[in-house]
């Protein structure tokens, strides 16, 4: 900025642009607030069920949402606009203060051509005349108004354009919609950028010349900026697409240097943290992360460098196992991806991606080489929901294609070519590779991500998240694919039962899903309209066989965390069923059209099924060929207590407020203070550490002893509900849930053994 520039001028525009916007960010505020506190408050409320489960109330959520971020971006935009104008007044006020002081010193300051200036002495003819004495100065006093004019100019101008370009920067982010940044100043703004530039000069450097000092500034300054969206946007575009490939590739590639030795127990955090950062650089909108997004893409096949057998997926896949990643990236470069694998397994007819000696340890995690690039971008997708599920649901190889996949679809005994998805191919047929851990032992990790997931594209929250009260219902992708994961179990549980790592995973699907199961138990047709009643389902349903959902708990069941996952999810689901139907208050279009008996037999009949087949595949964990210790069961399911405060995938489908009102809590006693809170304060009772003790049961006590659990658990249930609501003839609960309950597991006990019989296996029941 020159001297007349900031000297003449006139702040009268940016003054009423700045006003303009705080009048915008308080009509923004109220907007979201009454977004946030009139619209999404009824929404939460009403009753939603089919489409309007999943298309208007997600509507709803994302409008608040955008309000949200609309005043979060207007603010934002404000306060650096507000900040450089005060700054610039403030310059412009030292620049006047500071050419009147040299003034009284007879120095005079003048503008020249090009934005320059000098500064000069000044002696007037008369200032020499008898009786008169002239200002002291020097030569010095020249210099250092001069200096600090300069040193004013300087800022105005530091201030002038590090506003400008936050400012445009910030509202790049987002093309369509708004961006959710937060800046107090533009200070911070400032920072942002300034630490973007510097950080990526040195992840620029070749690694082989990066100091220790160096690389702890540059992981320092990725974990602490990694979640700032104006800093992660710049760094990730100063670095490039090809730059970042270059990296991290050559920063692991196998040679003596001294940063390996001495930094090289630190490349995980870096490597977690570079993740954070390209995430959130990938959901700018950006001109220059529009094209760097489509340029990584394009380098996903290529060698990284001239004669590297690594290509771009391998060292980025390993860059994105942390952090939410742009869905429509994502998108993008899982279709670019799955070209190169069926172009390097030769359409899934053999293995490729295992890993060379002499390849370079792209994960620094230690629980995989990073070869495998799926690897990776399952992690991505396990945190990005809406992507996974349509990933999962695309197709990977028709049935034009030539590949050896073939199946028997009209049942004349002829095979013909059979239309894979990507979830066909990659939970079913895929051979992954062989790969270890950094102490040497075979890996899991890549069948454990893909389980991740498909957690996430089935249940449509981040896998490991505990679903909350607003998750929206789930919507047609993500009920197809659990159709398809529960028949693919079926068709050979080996899938599952052979990778019980995976069990954690599938069975929080299947806690989620608790509804569409209970239903499916019922083998209720379509023209049965009571069932849906009975088990109501928000939003898509998953049409699920009783034979595939069977053989589903049965495998999960053979696992401790599986098993945990379903039986405390059941046990919730259950509860909340009685809370619902027992309520005198329940609209009649949705009561289920039969009588209390009827009602609570059906609830734990339906409960006792799916109980005594988790407990079929707990008695062939323990006492088969896997030989798992009982007593781990019930330590999975006392895990279970710390989250069973939030929503274990049992409220989700009924959508009313009667579920396990806290209006509950009187009846209920004690500090459970809901139905649900009751039945699995019992359940938790019953597996606390001092009653994990080994015991050696028989097939028969096993068994018994499910039976015995699961009643009592019942009669808490359509107790604890009753009492609440007042409901007549209770004397007779007890003897109607225990009567349910008997049913479901002889229910279980002729399904388990159908199941054996169909696998040739040996099922104890």
């Amino acid at each position: 900025m020159d001297l007349e520039t900031l000297r003449s001028a006139r702040f009268g525009q940016l003054d009423g642009a700045v006003a303009a916007w705080s009048t915008l960010v308080t009509n923004l505020a109220t907007l979201a607030t009454d977004a946030r506190e009139g619209l999404k408050a009824k929404a939460e409320k009403a009753d939603w069920s089919g489409e309007n489960a999943n298309v208007t109330k997600g509507f709803v959520d994302k409008t608040v949402a955008e309000f949200d971020d609309a005043h979060k971006q207007a603010k934002s935009l404000w306060n650096i606009l507000k900040d450089t104008r005060d700054e610039l007044k403030v310059q412009r006020g030292l620049l006047d203060a500071a050419i009147e002081r040299g003034r009284a010193k007879n120095l005079t300051v003048v503008a020249t051509g090009g934005g320059g200036f000098t500064v000069s002495m000044n002696i007037r003819p008369d200032s020499a005349a008898k009786g008169t004495t002239a200002a002291d100065h020097s030569q010095s006093d020249v210099d250092g108004l001069r200096d600090k004019i300069q040193k004013i100019l300087d800022k105005a101008t530091e201030t002038d354009h590090t506003g400008s370009v936050a400012l445009r920067a910030l509202v790049d982010q987002a093309v369509l919609g708004f961006t959710g940044a937060e800046y107090k100043d533009r200070d911070s703004a400032a920072h942002a950028i300034e630490e973007a530039d510097d950080l990526s000069a040195l992840a620029k450097k070749d690694p082989a010349d990066l100091t220790a000092k160096e690389f702890d500034a540059l992981n320092a300054g990725l974990k602490k900026m990694s979640g700032d969206e104006l800093f992660a946007a710049r760094f990730t575009e100063k670095l490039g697409p090809k730059g970042t490939l270059d990296f991290w590739a050559e920063l692991n590639t196998p040679r003596v240097v001294e940063l390996q030795s001495s930094r090289g127990d630190h490349f995980d955090d870096l490597q977690q943290s570079l993740s954070l950062t390209l995430a959130t650089a990938t959901r700018s909108d950006s001109p220059a992360m529009t094209d760097w997004k489509r340029e990584m893409v394009e380098l996903g096949n290529q060698p990284v460098s001239r004669g590297s057998s690594t290509v771009g997926f391998q060292v980025m896949s390993n860059l994105m196992r942390w952090g939410n990643f742009d869905n429509r990236f994502l998108d993008d470069y899982g279709n670019e991806l799955m070209k190169a694998e069926k172009e390097r397994t030769d359409n899934g007819r053999h293995e490729a991606w295992r890993a060379g000696v002499m390849d370079p340890t792209l994960n620094r995690t230690g629980s995989d080489s990073g070869t495998d690039p799926m690897t990776g971008f399952m992690k991505a997708l396990s945190s990005s929901p809406d992507a996974a599920t349509e990933f999962f649901n695309d197709t990977f190889l028709t049935k034009q294609e030539d590949h050896k996949f073939k199946e028997d679809t009209d049942g004349d005994g002829k095979k013909g070519m059979r239309e894979l998805s990507n979830f066909d191919y990659l939970f079913g047929e895929r051979d992954w590779p062989k790969d270890y851990t950094s102490k040497g032992e075979d890996s899991v990790a890549g069948r454990n991500a893909m389980a991740l997931a498909l957690e996430a594209a089935t249940t449509g929250h981040p896998a490991g998240e505990i679903p909350t009260s607003d998750l929206p219902a789930h919507n047609a992708g993500q009920a197809k694919l659990m159709e398809r994961l529960t028949a693919s179990i079926s068709d050979d549980p080996e899938r599952l039962t052979g990778h019980g790592y995976m069990s954690d995973s599938i069975g929080q699907i299947a806690s989620e899903y608790l509804p569409d199961i209970n239903r499916a138990t019922t083998d209720a047709g379509e023209e049965n309209t009571s069932v849906p009643k009975l088990f109501p389902i928000s939003g898509h349903i998953a049409d699920l066989e009783h034979t595939d959902v069977t053989r589903l708990l049965v495998s999960l069941g053979q696992n401790p965390e599986g098993y945990a996952a379903v039986e405390v999810g059941q046990k919730s689901y259950m509860a909340s069923l009685m809370d619902y139907h027992l309520n005198p208050d329940l609209p009649d279009a949705q009561k289920y059209p039969h009588s209390t008996e009827e009602t609570i037999k059906e609830i734990t009949r339906r409960s006792g099924e799916i109980g005594g087949t988790l407990a079929i595949g707990r008695q062939e964990a323990v006492l088969g060929e896997a030989n798992e210790a009982d007593g781990d069961f019930e330590h999975a399911v006392n895990q279970k207590k710390g989250i069973a405060s939030g929503v274990i995938g049992t409220g989700v489908g009924i959508g009313t407020s009667f579920i396990a009102s806290p209006a509950v809590g009187a009846a209920a006693g004690g500090a459970a203070g809901t139905v649900t809170g009751a039945v699995l304060e019992q359940l938790f009772k019953d597996t606390e550490p001092d009653k994990l003790k080994e015991t050696g049961k028989t097939v028969g006590e096993l068994w018994e002893d499910s039976t015995e659990r699961n009643t009592e658990l019942a009669r808490v249930a359509a107790d604890t509900a009753g009492r609440a609501h007042r409901s007549p003839n209770m004397e007779q609960f007890e003897e109607w849930t225990r009567e349910g309950t008997r049913d479901g597991f002889n229910d279980a006990s002729t399904a388990g053994q159908k199941m054996a019989k169909d696998l040739d296996t040996d099922i104890p029941a």
